[in-house]
């Protein structure tokens, strides 16, 4: 005996910060690498040279979306990567200034551990942030031209709420003072401007449409760097890295780059719809910037309402989102990033747009978000507060 079943509700992906579908033009490249990048690119015949074409191309085509020279541009095994070395490589090259560390409040993980694992104990100083998560310009400066300081880490906007960081005038106020600037652009390059104002810039293909297991940090030629791990030719990536995944990504990135002012301002649009009709549902708050942010990153605050469950609720409705309670990585701690900023850090949802959602998509989701979150707090037993 059959029993009947609900039909399955069509996916609708939501959550593509820091994970984003694979840009159609990076599975092209990426299945031409595979047939003529395969080889090792350091041999010398001739399949190895061809590869070495392909990741030659890869790094000329990222440099000249980041505005660099060529041979500032690296490849590493992932966005982690990337950040791990740049600040591990630094406090090295200047450990005759000091160990010390200076980030704001709302870095990422990769970035706060890297910190404190370079500049031992004590060696990292935490500048907080405002409501919206921004960091004070001056008051981060200001800390990072103290003496014993290495190496000052500001990401270009916020991930999990989309807030611009000042990045501009961070590095300005630090000019003269010999301390590099690193900054965290995993979740901004594709998406929308970039700054020029940096030493070291990081970014994430998989954010922009990429594959995973490759990452893209930039490395201004006037930077020190000294290579933390044990002897290799490639000390940013040991073992070197995959050239097929290095050409996708660089692919996908032309891609984007050709119409991030487009989808910025059809992307900004939609978010702005999701914002203003989030607004209308009780006891929420609407976290982060409203102006000054990424084009397609929105996250709000449910009171009453735990992240996880929402999370579920609507991916049982067929939409993936994600959390910021609780990175929905299998950890129960809060996120810091909303801790920071002193709101609401459990019940929170972020939506992250791709290019590829509609506003119908977008149309979708908010008819069946009261409806979720009502659910939610009806089996909370909290809907009549």
């Amino acid at each position: 005996m059959t029993h009947p079943t609900s039909p399955t509700p069509t996916r609708t992906p939501l959550d593509n910060g820091g994970s984003a579908p694979l840009h159609p033009l990076a599975r092209q490249a990426l299945v031409q690498a595979l047939d003529e990048g395969w080889a090792d690119p350091r041999r010398l015949h001739a399949e190895g040279r061809r590869a070495a074409a392909l990741l030659d191309g890869a790094r000329e085509a990222v440099a000249g979306v980041l505005g660099v020279r060529t041979e500032e541009v690296r490849f590493t095994p992932s966005h982690t990567a990337s950040l791990h070395s740049a600040v591990a490589q630094v406090v090295r090259a200047r450990r005759r200034h000091g160990r010390g560390v200076v980030v704001g409040a709302a870095e990422r993980a990769a970035i706060l551990h890297a910190a404190d694992h370079a500049a031992g104990p004590g060696g990292r100083t935490t500048t907080g942030v405002d409501r919206q998560g921004r960091v004070d310009a001056d008051e981060l400066s200001r800390t990072a031209r103290a003496d014993g300081v290495a190496l000052a880490a500001l990401q270009h906007a916020n991930g999990e709420v989309g807030t611009l960081q000042p990045v501009a005038a961070v590095h300005a106020a630090l000019g003269g003072s010999g301390v590099p600037l690193l900054v965290d652009a995993g979740a901004s390059v594709g998406h929308t401007e970039l700054p020029t104002a940096w030493d070291l810039l990081a970014a994430d293909p998989a954010d922009w449409g990429g594959p995973r297991g490759v990452g893209v940090l930039a490395v201004r030629h006037r930077t020190r760097t000294v290579p933390d791990g044990p002897e290799d030719p490639d000390p940013w990536a040991p073992g070197g890295v995959s050239v097929p995944a290095a050409f996708a990504a660089a692919v996908s990135l032309q891609a984007v780059a050709q119409d991030v002012a487009a989808e910025d301002a059809r992307r900004r649009a939609l978010v702005d719809r999701i914002r203003a009709a989030v607004a209308q549902i009780p006891d929420v708050e609407v976290v982060g910037d409203p102006v000054d942010r990424l084009p397609h990153v929105v996250t709000f605050s449910f009171l009453y309402v735990d992240g996880e469950a929402m999370v579920t609720e609507l991916d049982r409705a067929g939409y993936a989102v994600g959390s910021g309670s609780a990175c929905t990585a299998g950890t129960l701690e809060p996120s810091h990033v909303l801790a920071a900023m002193g709101v609401l850090t459990h019940g929170n949802v972020r939506v992250a747009l791709d290019r590829s959602t509609t506003a119908e998509d977008v149309d979708r989701f908010l008819a069946v978000l009261p409806g979720a979150v009502a659910h939610v707090r009806d089996a909370l037993g909290v809907s009549g507060l």
